[in-house]
């Protein structure tokens, strides 16, 4: 381990010293590390349980683990909420194998939220049993599992592995040929509940609501044993997702390493525009020092396409860009899953490194001894970024963590107010699980599953009168004090519990023949995949030659250009209804639900390495269309009364942009959470208007809230706004001047949003 504490040590100096690097670190956080606090194996643990661990090297067990154990015995449904790589495994591993040596026929369901996930923490789960030497069955049953294995898998597995989308799609609508599973059933495992928020959150919310009927029907009430990483309300999500009462569990005591966590700032490069460094060139030259000390690292970025084009520049400095080079990768979501397990298990090999990844590396998948992590660009939130920085230094040693930021107004705030990011709770996750547009559709899949009784609930008061709308469509009847389903279509197949649609596009490379290297989801695919796109796959260029969109297939072939491609999305907005409105003075706040019209219209040309705009197409898809909650802001004549047409476009534009960077700090949301559209006359309001919307169906709650607290929205803004040193307007604040268009868009900006505060402040 110390040559491995020298390199990081050597690389950190490097970093700390060189004049390229060491003026743009803008604040260093110092962690110490934590030593384990550790008791005695418990007394009461099967004997041969005892013995596996010990020839695993563990004779003693950290208090959290000791803790889930002793909660659980009493009786108690827990969530377990402690860093990366703490030995949250071992919290439910032990209480379920204990439970199923003493009793053959005990069941356990592990549901973790991707296959990846599932797939490595059953390897971790299949040595412990081998240690053991009893015969306990666990299985992975998802959707790459063979069918002539699945009847197997429910007639004899003592430990089901699935996902969200299988428990949806595959478990529940036919519980009985699950039998053997519900009537036995005394664990549910929810591995990484953080990731379940937004829409996909409130979709699982209704799945295990499904759950909760069905156990009951068999006679059975599992304890619940929830893993997170660390949110601020993991007890209010937990109940929210099992509707139990749930202990918490939030006091580690698994070691820590030492980290060094760096703030850095890409230096301005245009000084009256206020444009800085891009954040991925950045990332690109923090990384090569890593590499040249022979740091194993794992840097970070925001889109697949920025993933794709960090590979190919770290390449081309290991190698010349040489395809075979290995010890340089990318992971994102559209590899193939067997290319994802082979990066792994060199990631844990030491094969690879440096890999570039997307959030699909944030989970709890074992990738090793990482020794540093750079972030290229703020990852939206408070969590998802020290579940990032956790990555690194998951053994021994020190680590390095590394936060570059971009020159959006959001990435600015945090990275010049390190009190904010090192002092604050990390965000609330958020999810509306009685949404009428979820609910109504895991209604219709609970009433295939199991008629519902006269007086039942399912989670809402209003559960009856739902029940009696889907009978009026024909979907349910009644008879003897029970609602049955009538309709012949069985409803879990029209229900994606994700965010995109679970209809994917694959990209086949027909270059040499044709083969299949890639998949895109379908909100993706209009961005990534048109005609005339630059696909970038493992640091590889491929143009689409064609889409065909009604078939989901993109034809590609290999090329080798000094551009990328980049989409432009245009959505246009249609109030439907208006559910709560407020006018203070000239400013007229409104929320309620509306219809979003969006759709690719053109691409840029953008040049490698200097990000040069060097041409466009167009791009002729279908629009796609959402129903959601807004929140808008509209501007009466006295405020825009002195200014010229083009100014008034400008102030909009820039409220919009502020909104949307500094909304997600009060939201405790992801920024990708919402979407704005500035309109200079909006037909519903006939005024210049900003809508901030929640960018799923249905919405989930976040336009809600920001109409509640549009003030505190509204200060910080023009906080952050006057304390940006441009002149101007910058990125780092209203926006690119390309965008805004006005040379006196801040200073109008400013005087705005002073307006718009005074006019909260007489109106109470």
């Amino acid at each position: 381990m110390e040559g491995l504490r020298v390199a990081v040590e050597l690389a950190l100096q490097e970093l700390l010293t060189s004049p390229d690097t060491a003026p743009n670190i803008c604040h260093i956080e110092s962690i110490p590390a934590q030593p384990a606090r550790l008791v005695e194996m418990l007394p009461d643990i099967q004997p041969a349980l005892r013995d596996a661990l010990r020839q695993l090297g563990i004779t003693e067990l950290y208090t959290h683990q000791a803790e889930s154990w002793h909660k659980l015995r009493d009786g108690h449904d827990i969530v377990v909420v402690t860093p990366t790589a703490s030995g949250k495994t071992l919290c439910y591993n032990l209480p379920v194998l204990d439970s199923i040596m003493k009793n053959n026929s005990a069941r356990a369901l592990y549901v973790f939220p991707t296959k990846a996930l599932a797939q490595d923490q059953v390897s971790a789960l299949h040595s412990l049993i081998q240690q053991t030497g009893r015969d306990i069955k666990t299985y992975t049953y998802d959707g790459d599992t063979p069918q002539s294995a699945r009847k197997a898998i429910r007639q004899a597995g003592h430990v089901v592995v699935t996902n969200p989308d299988m428990l949806h799609a595959a478990i529940l609508p036919h519980h009985t040929k699950w039998v053997k599973l519900f009537e036995n059933l005394e664990y549910v495992v929810l591995d990484e509940i953080h990731q379940y928020r937004g829409v996909f959150g409130s979709h699982f919310a209704n799945v295990l609501r499904r759950l909760e009927r069905i156990t009951k029907f068999y006679g059975r009430s599992p304890r619940f044993v929830c893993c997170s990483a660390t949110i601020a309300n993991p007890g209010e999500l937990a109940r929210l997702l099992t509707a139990r009462d749930v202990h918490v569990i939030d006091q580690s005591g698994a070691p820590k390493v030492a980290k060094k966590f760096l703030f850095y700032n890409p230096p301005v490069v245009n000084a009256e525009l206020g444009i800085r460094r891009s954040s991925l060139l950045e990332a690109k030259k923090v990384a090569a020092k890593l590499m040249r000390n022979d740091v194993q690292t794992i840097v970070f970025t925001n889109s697949r396409v920025r993933t794709e084009l960090l590979v190919t520049y770290l390449r081309q400095l290991v190698s010349g860009g040489a395809p075979k080079d290995q010890s340089v990768r990318g992971y994102r979501g559209g590899y193939l899953p067997r290319e994802r397990r082979q990066i792994e298990r060199d990631l844990r090999d030491a094969k690879i490194r440096t890999v570039v990844a997307t959030d699909a590396l944030e989970l709890g998948i074992d990738v090793g001894q990482l020794e540093a992590c750079v972030m290229s660009g703020y990852p939206g939130t408070i969590a998802s970024t020290w579940q990032r920085a956790g990555r690194a230094g998951r053994r021994d040693g020190q680590a390095i963590a590394i936060l570059i930021a971009s020159s959006n107004a959001l990435d600015q705030y945090i990275i010049t107010h390190p009190e904010f990011f090192f002092a604050k709770n990390p965000e609330h996750a958020l999810v509306n699980p009685s949404n009428l547009y979820i609910l109504l559709s895991h209604l219709k899949c609970a009433a295939f599953e199991l008629p519902f009784d006269q007086d039942e609930q399912f989670g809402v008061e209003s559960t009856q009168q739902v029940l009696n709308a889907l009978a009026e469509q024909n979907m349910l009847h009644f008879s003897a004090g029970k609602w049955y389903w009538s309709a012949e279509h069985f409803p879990a197949e029209d229900i994606s519990l994700r965010s995109a649609s679970s209809d994917n596009f694959v990209v086949i490379d027909e270059t040499s023949g044709a083969r299949v290297i890639a998949e895109v989801d379908r909100v993706s695919a209009p961005m990534l995949i048109h005609e005339g796109a630059i696909y970038i796959h493992e640091g590889t260029q491929y143009h689409v030659d064609r889409l065909e969109y009604e078939e989901h297939k993109a034809y590609v072939h290999r090329v080798d250009v000094d551009y990328y491609t980049d989409a432009n999305l245009a959505v246009a907005l249609r109030v439907l209804r208006v559910s709560n409105r407020d006018t203070r003075g000239e400013l007229h706040l409104g929320y309620g639900e509306v219809l979003t019209t969006s759709m690719v219209t053109m691409y840029k040309k953008v040049k490698l390495h200097t990000h040069e705009n060097i041409g466009s197409g167009e791009v002729h898809l279908p629009e796609e269309q959402m129903h959601t909650t807004a929140c808008w802001l509209a501007l009466g004549a006295h405020l825009t009364h002195t200014l010229a047409q083009s100014e008034v476009q400008s102030v909009v534009v820039s409220l919009a942009n502020l909104m949307h960077s500094i909304a997600p700090l009060f939201l405790m949301s992801d920024p990708r959470d919402i979407r704005v559209v500035p309109e200079v006359k909006a037909p519903f309001t006939e005024m210049p208007t900003v809508y901030v919307y929640d960018s799923y169906p249905g919405g989930i709650g976040l336009a809600e809230k920001l109409y509640d607290i549009c003030p505190h929205v509204l200060r910080t803004c023009l906080s952050h706004l006057e304390a940006c040193k441009c002149e101007s307007g910058c990125p780092s604040c209203i926006g690119s001047p390309l965008e805004v268009q006005c040379t006196k868009g801040k200073s109008l900006t400013r005087n705005l949003l002073a307006h718009l505060l005074e006019a909260f402040d007489q109106n109470g």
